[in-house]
C-alpha cells in the first residue's frame, strides 16, 4: 500500500511541474495557417500549389499543396501577412493585410482559375482581292 501511495504522489507532482511549466496552459503561441486549394472551375483539389508567407515584405515560409489540395504553415510569427498562391497555367491569387495573431490557428481555403492564354496565330485563309 505505501508503494502505491509514494507512486501516485510522485505521479501527482510530475503532473503539476509540467503544468506549472507551461503556465496551466499549451505553450504554442506562434499561429498556423492551413487550408485547401481548389479549382474554380470544377471544384477539384489542385496539387503542387506553391504558398508563400510574407510578413512585413520578408519571406517568411512556403508550402506546397498536396494531392488533397491541403496546406499547412506553421508556426508563423504573429503579425500582418501576405499570401500568394501560384500553380503554373492558374492565375496568381493575393491575399494581403492578413492578420495572424498569437495562439490564433487559421484556415484559408482558396479557388484558383485557370489562365487563359490565347495563341494569336496567322489565319490560314487569305483574302484576294481582283
Amino acid at each position: 500500500m505505501r508503494n502505491k501511495t509514494f507512486l501516485l504522489v510522485f505521479l501527482l507532482m510530475g503532473t503539476m511541474a509540467t503544468f506549472a511549466n507551461t503556465g496551466g496552459k499549451d505553450r504554442k503561441e506562434d499561429p498556423d495557417m492551413n487550408g485547401i486549394i481548389i479549382q474554380s472551375e470544377n471544384g477539384r483539389p489542385l496539387k503542387d500549389v506553391s504558398i508563400t508567407a510574407y510578413n512585413a515584405t520578408r519571406k517568411e515560409k512556403t508550402a506546397i499543396t498536396d494531392v488533397n489540395g491541403n496546406f499547412s504553415l506553421t508556426d508563423l510569427k504573429p503579425g500582418v501577412y501576405k499570401f500568394i498562391f501560384q500553380k503554373d497555367g492558374f492565375k496568381r491569387v493575393v491575399k494581403e493585410k492578413i492578420i495572424l495573431k498569437t495562439n490564433e490557428d487559421y484556415q484559408m481555403n482558396i479557388e484558383m482559375a485557370e489562365e487563359v492564354i490565347y495563341d494569336l496565330m496567322p489565319s490560314p485563309l487569305r483574302f484576294n482581292s481582283r
